[in-house]
């Protein structure tokens, strides 16, 4: 079978699945780093009085000259507006995001007049008609539309859906996804170790993913290699409606890589298997009815590199991010020689350092893909490209920064 390229492999993953996960509504306060579900429109204008952009005086603009005199009338404060107009060679006196009172137009800084605090002030400096002026509406008019369906709410959205006058927002159900380890050779961590066991990690990792990209975890623990083992397991998915199924192991060709065979056995249709890259070349993808399932290596560094590079973009397509294939590479530069590669592309583990220069990217010396200890050290994966030529410390390359 001949190896997939990543993009392909990626662009084939993100395909495959039936669609983004349903709506729900949730108070805002409970909306923070979720996925709109829908367009979301303005309740309200903002601003939705003209009001003042600094402490001074509202004034008439046509009035405006050095050396003018102006009678204070009243007082304008945020929450507390001046009822009355400002006629001519009056003044009243205004702070920041206050009521623009009605027959004034311009915003004379308390810095630029003479008498701060007096009945009777006097222009100092002139201020241009219509200066330090907020006009209503000036951020927004009710009805427009201001977050778009698949906008991530970050700080900034959460503040404007707020302004907007929105106590809850529709969003993306969180994706479900079901992670399975597998072998015989496992034990959870602080579980007694025989000599020929080792402590499941990938688990734990691949949920730290999966959370971070939005989704939700059920740990469905470890299966043996054993048929009516895995096949319960997987079963298990299915019940709780996973949108995702993820294997740790046991999807390659040994004779105790069972895990392909028990999916097959359960109903899945192998999307692809086989990847041309380095760590990471087992990885296998399928669909078990609305089921994706994504078949991870079991080494672990391999199972956090194609993480990274296909479980992420699966979970944010999955809340409906219309970018979610999107090249999450940038540019750096090489801090030591490389050798040409073979037909797989390479994700090396790397130190990361800021130069005047840009981004200096050293890949480890060991990059067996058992060692997590390198993998916890690393800034970022260096990329290079299949069948690339020698390059020198120095050139250009491009790096997936892991922090």
């Amino acid at each position: 079978m001949a190896l997939t390229p990543v993009p392909v492999a990626r662009k084939a993953l993100l395909d495959s699945i039936p669609g983004p996960t349903g709506a729900e509504t949730l108070p805002l306060a409970q909306c923070a780093w979720r996925v709109l579900a829908g367009e979301v429109k303005a309740l309200r204008t903002q601003p939705p009085f003209a009001n003042s952009a600094m402490d001074g005086y509202a004034v008439r603009g046509d009035e405006m000259a050095e050396g003018v005199s102006l009678s204070v009338i009243g007082e304008s404060a945020a929450g507390r507006a001046y009822e009355g107009a400002v006629g001519p060679g009056q003044a009243v006196r205004i702070f920041t995001g206050a009521p623009m009172p009605d027959g004034a137009d311009t915003i004379l800084m308390q810095e630029d007049a003479d008498g701060v605090g007096s009945p009777v002030i006097r222009v100092r400096i002139p201020p241009a008609k219509g200066k330090f002026l907020r006009a209503a509406g000036l951020d927004f008019h009710a009805g427009d539309v201001l977050l778009s369906a698949g906008r991530v709410l970050d700080s900034a959205a959460l503040g404007l859906a707020a302004a907007m006058g929105h106590p809850a927002l529709p969003v993306r159900r969180k994706p479900r996804v079901a992670i399975l380890a597998t072998g015989d050779e496992l034990v959870a961590p602080g579980e007694p170790v025989g000599r020929d066991q080792i402590v499941a990690s990938n688990s734990f990792s691949l949920a730290a993913l999966v959370e971070k990209a939005g989704g939700t975890v059920l740990d469905l623990g470890i299966a043996r290699d054993d048929h009516a083992d895995l096949a319960s397991k997987i079963a298990r998915a299915s019940e709780a409606d996973a949108d995702v199924l993820i294997t740790l192991g046991g999807a390659s060709v040994g004779a105790h890589d069972l895990v392909q065979e028990a999916l097959t056995r359960a109903g899945m249709t192998l999307g692809f298997w086989k990847i041309a890259m380095r760590p990471g070349k087992p990885m296998m993808t399928g669909r078990l009815g609305r089921m994706v399932v994504v078949g991870l290596p079991g080494n672990p560094v391999s199972s956090i590199v194609c993480g990274h590079l296909f479980v992420l973009p699966l979970i944010e397509a999955l809340l409906g991010i219309a970018d979610a294939d999107r090249d999450r590479s940038i540019p750096a530069i090489l801090g030591r020689d490389m050798p040409g590669n073979d037909e797989r592309e390479d994700y090396l583990r790397s130190e990361l350092i800021l130069t005047p220069e840009g981004w200096v990217a050293t890949p480890f010396d060991r990059q067996d893909s058992s060692m997590l200890g390198t993998l916890a050290r690393a800034q970022a994966l260096t990329i290079r490209p299949a069948h690339a030529a020698p390059a020198r410390k120095g050139d250009p390359c491009h790096i997936l920064p892991l922090r």
